[in-house]
């Protein structure tokens, strides 16, 4: 065994180091920044977030290893019924109208994250869905370590969430999954998982007059609340589940999906990059009563 002599620069080398370290200071903060903005630019699997930079789905890529590409998988599942798509401010900006152009008849978008945050691309989005004739929503990415879930309902409802019976706005979403911040559970027992997301449920219904629509993948729900059925009569069930199967795997507390996100490498035409692919199940019809709450 040897070691090779320490290298110790020179003045020129030195004076290019301490550039490179500010050069790399700057991108950093031009990546920050970009990620508050219209467009920022995520790590290619999307699986690095910081607090506030959550969205639907990162949770199984932290926790389960999902790949990136999701190969043979997801572009096979149903491309046919109600399609709809799910974003948040990674998407950057979106072109509505060809997005309803393209077919696709629903989308929910992130409103809000946690108790502090709010999704950079909302404002945008909501309004500009709306206009285009895409049936819209709002959804939650909840954080159960940070408060309680009356609390996060509340700041949900307050900053996008609200619902009203105009033929074009869904119930809103509480985006309950994997924490891609830490432990699977947010350091909740099922007991504790359970009170929080009926307590959520409860301040949403309160203050909306609507049934919370609960995003959340099989592996998470029957760890985290021991497979519970308490919200089967209460939430219709948006469940993750990417793969080319005809039907997906649902948590064990719930009798059937309304709603199935099968890939989280879709494309879409008015959209850049990858986004989530989600079929209704049902009609048009069907979708417009879940819509108005008939």
């Amino acid at each position: 065994m040897f070691s090779l002599p320490r290298f110790t620069p020179g003045p020129t080398r030195r004076i290019a180091t301490a550039l490179g370290v500010v050069g790399a200071a700057l991108a950093l903060t031009a990546t920050t920044v970009g990620t508050a903005g219209a467009a920022p630019q995520p790590d290619r699997d999307k699986v690095t977030v910081e607090p506030g930079q959550a969205y639907m789905g990162v949770g199984a890529r932290v926790h389960e290893d999902v790949p990136a590409d999701e190969p043979s998988m997801g572009v096979l599942a149903p491309t046919g019924g109600v399609q709809g798509i799910d974003v948040s401010h990674w998407q950057g900006a979106i072109n509505w109208t060809s997005v309803r152009n393209a077919g696709i008849q629903f989308a929910w978008m992130k409103a809000t994250e946690g108790t502090g945050y709010k999704d950079s691309s909302f404002n945008t989005n909501y309004p500009a869905a709306h206009r285009a004739g895409v049936i819209r929503g709002a959804y939650h990415f909840a954080r159960p370590n940070l408060s309680n879930g009356a609390t996060q309902a509340n700041y949900f409802v307050n900053n996008g969430g609200a619902w009203s019976r105009d033929n074009l706005t869904l119930p809103g979403v509480l985006d309950i999954e994997h924490n891609p911040y830490g432990a699977m559970c947010y350091g909740l027992s099922t007991t504790q998982m359970r009170t929080w997301i009926n307590d959520f449920y409860t301040a949403y219904k309160s203050r909306t007059g609507r049934d919370v629509v609960i995003y959340t993948t099989a592996g998470w729900w029957n760890t985290c609340t021991g497979g519970w059925t308490g919200m089967s009569a209460k939430s219709p069930l948006w469940v993750a589940h990417w793969t080319s199967a005809s039907a997906p795997t649902i948590p064990s507390g719930f009798p059937t999906w309304t709603v199935w996100q099968y890939t989280s490498t879709g494309s879409v035409s008015g959209v850049s990059g990858n986004v989530d692919r989600n079929q209704f199940n049902g009609s048009r019809d069907r979708l417009l009563a879940l819509a108005n709450n008939t």
